[in-house]
C-alpha cells in the first residue's frame, strides 16, 4: 500500500483532496466462512482532485496483485446486459474496419473471454490479456486463447517481438484499475498497427459527480476519467482521440476510439468543450461532492431503519464491489440486510467484505420473500427488475439507492 505524492497521468503534485470515504475491506474481497472470525483488511480511501490535468484519483494504491489475482470472483459473463453489450460493440467494429482472418484482435484485461468470443465466431484471431486465473482458464474453455499476465510496455514488447500487432486493442473497464497508466497507453501504441485502433470503456467521471455515483468508488478503481485528462494521457503517447461515444452503460460511460492519425471528430471537441463550460476540469465542480455524498448514505440508512422497525424483512440483490462500497460507507450490516442474492455462483456461498452479509443463490428470493431488496448494482436495475417479475407479482418491492434512494 503506497500514497501517491504525483498525478498519475501528469506527474504533477498539486493533487487536492475532494473525497473521503474512510477505511474500507477491499471491495471485491469476498469472505469465505472460515475467514469469519478474522478481521477484514481496510485501507484508506480518499479521491484527490489534480489541478494540473483535471484527472480524478484515489490517494492510496493498493498492490494490483492483491487486487486481482487470489480468487479474483468478477465474470463479466453473468451479466446479460454486458454481453449483449460486448456483442454489438465487436460486430459494429468488424464492420466498419473490414476485419477478417488475416486481423488479430487484442482484449486487456479480457476476463473470461465475454467479449473476443464474438470475434472468433466471425473466424477473426484474437489473443486475451488477464492477471486472473479463475476467468482466463474459463475463456480458454470457450476457445478464446489467453494469456495470464498484467498487460504492460514489457509485455507488449514480447509481443511485437513474436510478430504480433493488433489491429484493434480493446480494453474496457481497465484503464482505471491501472496505477501506471504512461506505461500501459505506452504499450498499446507499440501495439497497435499504424492503422490500428484502441477500443477503450471507461466510466464518465461527469456522470459519476453529477449523479453521485460514489459506490463506484473503491480500491480497484484507481481513476475516474474526463475526456480532457484522457485526451492528455493520450497525447503523450503520441495518440490521437478521435471518436468518443457516451454510454449509459456503469451508470454513464466513455467508448473512445484511439489511434496513431489524427483523425478527430466532433464528439471529441464537443465533449472537451462540455467539460470546460461545466466546469469539470476545475476543483470547484468537486466542491459540494462529498456533502452530496453523505446525504445519500445518510438518507439510505434512515430508510432501512424505518422499514426495519415497522416489521419488514430486506435484503439485497448483487454482490458487486460497488455494494461493497455502499454498504460499509453507510454503516449498513446484518441488522438491515438479511442476506444478498448473486447469479455468479463463483460468489455464493461467500460473505460480503467488511460486513460479512451471506450471498446466496437468487433462487432464494421466492423461497424467503423479503418483503424489500436493495439492488446493490443499481446500474442494472432494469435487468434486475425483468428476472424478478415473479417476486414483484407476489408483493416484493425494490430499494434503487442512487442517485437518490427510492423504493419502486
Amino acid at each position: 500500500m503506497s500514497r501517491i505524492s504525483e498525478c498519475r497521468i501528469c506527474g504533477s503534485s498539486e493533487i487536492h483532496p475532494v473525497l473521503d470515504l474512510g477505511h474500507t475491506p477491499l471491495a471485491d474481497r469476498l469472505v469465505k466462512k472460515s475467514q469469519l472470525e478474522e478481521q477484514d483488511q481496510r485501507f484508506p480511501l480518499e479521491v484527490g482532485f489534480c489541478s494540473n490535468c483535471s484527472l480524478l484519483q484515489i490517494m492510496e494504491t493498493v498492490p494490483p496483485s492483491v487486487l486481482f489475482c487470489d480468487d479474483y470472483p468478477y465474470y463479466s459473463s453473468f451479466s446479460d446486459y454486458l454481453l449483449k453489450h460486448s456483442k454489438e460493440n465487436v460486430e459494429g467494429i468488424i464492420k466498419e474496419r473490414n476485419l477478417g482472418s488475416e486481423s488479430l484482435a487484442i482484449e486487456l484485461a479480457s476476463n473470461d473471454g465475454y467479449l473476443l468470443k464474438n470475434y472468433v465466431n466471425h473466424g477473426i484471431p484474437v489473443l486475451g490479456i488477464d492477471p486472473a486465473e479463475g476467468p482466463a482458464k474459463e475463456a480458454e474453455k470457450i476457445g478464446v486463447p489467453t494469456v495470464i499476465d498484467f498487460f504492460s510496455k514489457a509485455f507488449s514488447n514480447r509481443l511485437v517481438a513474436e510478430g504480433k500487432k493488433a489491429d484493434v486493442i480493446h480494453a474496457n473497464n481497465v484503464l482505471a484499475h491501472v496505477a501506471d497508466l504512461n506505461d500501459f497507453v505506452s504499450g498499446i501504441a507499440q501495439l497497435l498497427k499504424d492503422d490500428g485502433v484502441a477500443v477503450i470503456e471507461a466510466p464518465y467521471v461527469k456522470d459519476l459527480v453529477d449523479h453521485c455515483e460514489f459506490d463506484t468508488i473503491y480500491h480497484e478503481h484507481l481513476c475516474y476519467f474526463s475526456v480532457t485528462a484522457l485526451n492528455q494521457l493520450f497525447k503523450q503517447h503520441d495518440l490521437s482521440l478521435n471518436r468518443v461515444v457516451r454510454l449509459s452503460l456503469h451508470g454513464g460511460s466513455l467508448r473512445l476510439f484511439v489511434g496513431k492519425k489524427k483523425e478527430v471528430e466532433e464528439s471529441v471537441t464537443e465533449l472537451l468543450e462540455l467539460e470546460k463550460s461545466s466546469g469539470v476540469d476545475k476543483e470547484s465542480y468537486y466542491q459540494d461532492f462529498s456533502q452530496r455524498v453523505n446525504h445519500i448514505k445518510e438518507t439510505l440508512k434512515s430508510l432501512l431503519q424505518d422499514l426495519k422497525s415497522k416489521g419488514n424483512t430486506i435484503a439485497a440483490y448483487g454482490a458487486a464491489a460497488k455494494g461493497s462500497t455502499l454498504i460499509n460507507t453507510s454503516g449498513i450490516g446484518t441488522d438491515l440486510i438479511d442476506f444478498v442474492v448473486d447469479k455468479n455462483v463463483h460468489k455464493q456461498g461467500l460473505f460480503m467484505p467488511g460486513q460479512h452479509i451471506p450471498i446466496y443463490s437468487p433462487d432464494v428470493i421466492l423461497e424467503k420473500m423479503p418483503n424489500f431488496m436493495l439492488i446493490l448494482p443499481w446500474n442494472v436495475t432494469n435487468e434486475i427488475l425483468s428476472q424478478q417479475k415473479e417476486y414483484i407479482a407476489k408483493g416484493g418491492k425494490f430499494i434503487v439507492p442512487i442517485p437518490v434512494p427510492k423504493i419502486i
